[in-house]
């Protein structure tokens, strides 16, 4: 059995959507788009850190790492 996730996003992002879906106040959609995006990455980012963390190989946990500082934008200099 596949387990479910739930995703939490913030009381503005929720309002906005009723207001751009229930009310049809296209003015939300960029703000919409923005946090969306925003909690896109942050899941990405996450993802990765947890698979850095738990991988089952040495290399696999390397290339999340490497991804997941990446996506974070640490210069390749400060990392170890």
């Amino acid at each position: 059995m596949e387990r479910k996730s739930q995703v939490q996003i913030p009381k503005d992002l929720l309002l906005a959507l009723f207001q751009y879906h229930l009310a049809g106040n296209e003015e939300y959609l960029p703000e919409i788009e923005k946090a969306l995006m925003e909690k896109l990455d942050s899941m990405v980012k996450r993802q990765l850190y947890t698979t850095f963390k738990t991988a089952p190989t040495e290399e696999e946990r390397e290339k999340a790492r490497q991804e997941y500082l990446d996506k974070c934008g640490m210069h390749e200099n400060f990392r170890w």
